[in-house]
């Protein structure tokens, strides 16, 4: 019997909540004709941030990715055209919403030669212009390697720039479609030679049968490209068509991993159970501007 037989554990149980805030929130999603990575990616911490930290990660470029990487529950197929309206909806959004701190993600978009860059530039622009005093994250993919497409959002000069490596070089392949370990490191290097007042951040999922030292070793991959932000989440499979969870790591085994990444010089590591690389994205931006 394997490990995946048996039930999560205790520590992997989910707090609903679904109170006026998260039915709310919902609401004015699909009156602004919005997509979520909580929700498409069916994120455990959903409830938790929508009914009470009032934090979401607005997805941009449509709900359909051109990549069909083996960990993700986000659909798979050919994306529909670009809406230029939607950076400006996402930014009444955002001060309807009254936030202090908003992660702007998408999905691949490998069908558009900037990788979906100019849009996402004009998301920034657009929160920037309604939000002053708001905070900006965005969470791209690798926008096709190409070096002007990560420049023309630099130029946005968003607070944050966070680009996942999702896992350790060993099952690199396996895990992701299309983006390779040693392309985000070079897209994570670029981004801090671009503007190097800007935080750069990564994250990596554990349970799909990497090591401790292979974990490291990522680690510090990571600090040699000058990543200053680090969250680290088990792998939960989101259905049966997704690659299984090898190993449930125990909260204890998390912090200390996040000692170990404080240890090699991260201004910050969230490391948890239920951790996501948007998890207390707020606190981490507090933390970067603390420690600069």
């Amino acid at each position: 019997m394997s490990i995946t037989d048996f039930r999560k554990p205790e520590w992997l149980k989910i707090k609903l909540n679904t109170n006026e805030q998260y039915t709310g929130l919902k609401k004015m999603m699909r009156e602004k004709k919005l997509h979520t990575v909580c929700e498409e990616a069916r994120c455990p911490n959903i409830h938790e941030c929508w009914a009470v930290r009032k934090t979401a990660t607005f997805m941009i470029l449509g709900s359909v990715c051109t990549r069909a990487c083996r960990f993700c529950a986000v659909q798979t197929g050919l994306p529909s055209e670009l809406d230029w309206e939607e950076p400006e909806r996402v930014a009444e959004s955002v001060k309807q919403m009254n936030l202090k701190h908003v992660v702007i993600t998408a999905v691949a978009r490998d069908d558009l030669k900037d990788g979906g860059a100019k849009v996402f530039a004009e998301t920034v622009k657009a929160v920037r212009r309604q939000n002053p005093f708001c905070s900006i994250e965005v969470l791209p993919s690798d926008l096709n390697g190409g070096y002007d497409n990560l420049k023309t959002l630099m130029d946005a000069m968003p607070d944050i720039l966070n680009h996942n490596i999702e896992t350790v070089k060993r099952l690199s392949q396996k895990v992701r479609a299309r983006a390779t370990y040693e392309r985000s490191l070079e897209f994570l290097r670029r981004a801090k030679q671009m503007n190097s007042t800007i935080p750069t951040k990564s994250s990596i999922m554990i349970g799909l049968g990497e090591t401790k030292e292979e974990i490291m070793e990522t680690m510090d991959d990571l600090r040699a490209n000058d990543v200053d932000i680090m969250t680290i989440g088990q792998y939960l499979q989101p259905t049966k068509r997704h690659l299984k969870v090898e190993k449930y790591w125990s909260p204890e085994e998390f912090e200390e991993l996040k000692n170990i990444a404080m240890s090699k010089g991260f201004s910050h590591c969230e490391a948890g159970p239920l951790v996501r690389s948007s998890y207390h994205a707020d606190e981490q931006v507090r933390a970067t501007k603390v420690n600069a």
